[in-house]
């Protein structure tokens, strides 16, 4: 089928095509810069340059391929750095969360598109009480750092007009934390480096509940995604769900670093804020259930722990 892609050169996009190519499915991808175009060509993909912010070139661009899918996986998370200001770093994500996803529906809309696939999150999203694992029907979090407000509404909004489209299956994937190829949890990536260098304590008790994906993991679940289930929301996630006190010393393990430095949280909220102390103590992982079940996706990284030292592994042989 014909699939319009935007975010085709992000993290996840350049694992996302070669997979659709490879079934088949004909990829028309988007990036916001002229010197990517030849990038996603060799990945197998009709290349546009567009501004995912720009209303008519939005519209233009998925009317001219008229695919029977439309895939968003629209952010600008490269320059992240500071906790402490998650909202004002994401402040431009967020934008692609609410005006490019509006963007994209109404070309998605016009273009007669069948189906409709965003990027969503899950993770800190998820309400911090209760149990440790959340599922999609468990309900967000009410009253979140306040540094994550705007975000948090961000993607809120996002599925929301998603799974209400009219005329259009819509189907939001909120993915865990990604770790593989381009990713901040590879070979070279921020997070390892930091923890090589114990620059990632654990702040607190170290309680607060990650649950990730491997990047590939995630493309093969939007590949499904495109073709089963119904409308709705599903989680993106090994099956692993594992405390920061837990993941931060196997990953310092696996890449033979020093164990991680332990801090208590009044110094953790000098240094990464509310937030960044929330998501060692107080945040909640989540269940693949629905995921496994409705569109017959099981992740081939079951576990963080097997997908870290297989990831690096893998990486020291691409450096060699």
């Amino acid at each position: 089928m014909k699939v319009f892609l935007a975010g085709g050169s992000g993290a996840i996009g350049k694992r996302l095509i070669p997979l659709l190519v490879s079934y088949g499915h004909h990829v028309v991808a988007t990036t916001r810069h002229q010197t990517k175009t030849n990038d996603l060509r060799l990945l197998g993909a009709e290349p546009v340059v567009v501004d995912a912010l720009d209303r008519a070139a939005v519209d233009d661009a998925v009317r001219s391929a008229s695919p029977e899918v439309v895939i968003h996986q629209l952010t600008a998370l490269s320059s992240f750095r500071n906790l402490k200001k998650l909202d004002e770093e994401l402040a431009l994500t967020n934008r692609l969360r609410t005006e490019g996803t509006k963007f994209l529906l109404e070309a998605a809309q016009a273009a007669r598109a069948r189906r409709f696939i965003a990027q969503s999150f899950t993770g800190w999203p998820n309400s911090r009480e209760g149990g440790p694992v959340k599922t999609e029907d468990d309900p967000l979090d009410s009253k979140p750092p306040e540094s994550m407000t705007r975000t948090l509404a961000a993607i809120r909004q996002l599925e929301t007009m998603v799974v209400s489209a009219r005329n259009l299956e819509g189907v939001a994937l909120r993915y865990g934390a990604f770790y593989g190829p381009g990713t901040q949890i590879s070979p070279g990536g921020q997070i390892v480096e930091m923890v090589r260098r114990r620059m990632f304590p654990i702040f607190g008790t170290g309680a607060g509940v990650w649950s990730f994906i491997h990047i590939d993991d995630a493309a093969h679940a939007t590949l499904l995604a495109m073709e089963r289930g119904p409308s709705g929301i599903y989680n993106i996630v090994d099956d692993d769900a594992a405390p920061a006190s837990v993941w931060i010393p196997a990953l310092a393990e696996v890449i033979g670093a020093k164990p991680p430095r332990h801090l208590p949280e009044w110094i953790g909220r000098l240094i990464i804020g509310e937030a960044g102390v929330s998501m060692m103590t107080r945040i909640r992982g989540s269940s693949n259930a629905k995921a496994k079940r409705m569109l017959d996706w099981k992740p081939a990284y079951t576990s963080w722990r097997d997908g870290f030292r297989r990831m690096l592994l893998e990486g020291g042989r691409e450096a060699a």
